[in-house]
């Protein structure tokens, strides 16, 4: 009995005694964790310098996890920024874009999201301009199917006049991505300028703002 409970400690814990899995632990709750570690560890430092074994032990599971799951650390960090753009990607495949009031909901949906991890925006933005860790290609593809998606909402909005005919996807997704990433890249000298935190409250009233701007210049100018 002694020798059973022995290996029971070292299948189910990891050396800082975190469980590795327990009773109600289950794959997706296990890939899971995994993914949140890896969102951690990688906005706080380099790629080069997490290790999977740190993934692991900060997941409280076992390291083959991550190679039964993801395959490797760069499978898992693709995983991390797909998960966490998803809400946004998802977006222009439901009814939220079905007019042009859903922009204020959009821009609300990003600036919560990024909000609870606002280190992303600069993560995203380091892999794209310095070409910072391995995901450039797989972050342009993402980008490159967003582009598609919206150019195919716009073109909805259009067909059903609810927004000018002569509008460029392509300027208006530009101009949405502004709205959205500088309030969160500049957060800190925002708050600095303004005197007090950029909280949910005032997150709400700027994507109010930014979505009425949308919402007023994409209307189809009436003849007289």
């Amino acid at each position: 009995m002694p020798v059973l409970i022995t290996l029971s400690a070292k299948l189910f814990s990891t050396k800082s005694g975190k469980p590795i899995m327990g009773n109600l632990d289950t794959p997706a709750t296990v890939r899971g964790r995994l993914v949140k570690a890896a969102l951690d560890c990688f906005l706080a430092d380099d790629y080069h310098r997490v290790t999977t074994r740190l993934i692991a032990e900060k997941a409280g599971a076992n390291i083959s996890m991550i190679r039964y799951y993801f395959g490797n650390k760069e499978g898992l960090y693709e995983e991390m920024i797909r998960e966490t753009l998803k809400p946004m990607l998802d977006v222009l495949d439901g009814p939220m874009l079905a007019s042009v009031t859903g922009f204020t909901d959009f821009l609300r949906l990003y600036y919560d999201t990024m909000t609870a991890q606002p280190e992303f925006p600069r993560l995203i933005l380091k892999v794209l301009a310095l070409n910072h860790g391995p995901g450039r290609h797989f972050i342009q593809q993402l980008l490159e199917r967003g582009r598609t998606r919206g150019a195919s909402r716009v073109s909805d909005l259009k067909s059903q006049g609810q927004i000018a005919s002569g509008i460029d996807p392509d300027i208006l997704r530009l101009a949405f991505v502004s709205l959205a990433m500088t309030p969160i890249l500049l957060k800190d000298i925002f708050e600095e300028q303004v005197g007090h935190p950029m909280d949910t409250t005032f997150l709400e009233k700027l994507a109010d703002f930014n979505g009425h701007l949308f919402s007023a210049g994409l209307k189809p100018v009436t003849s007289k």
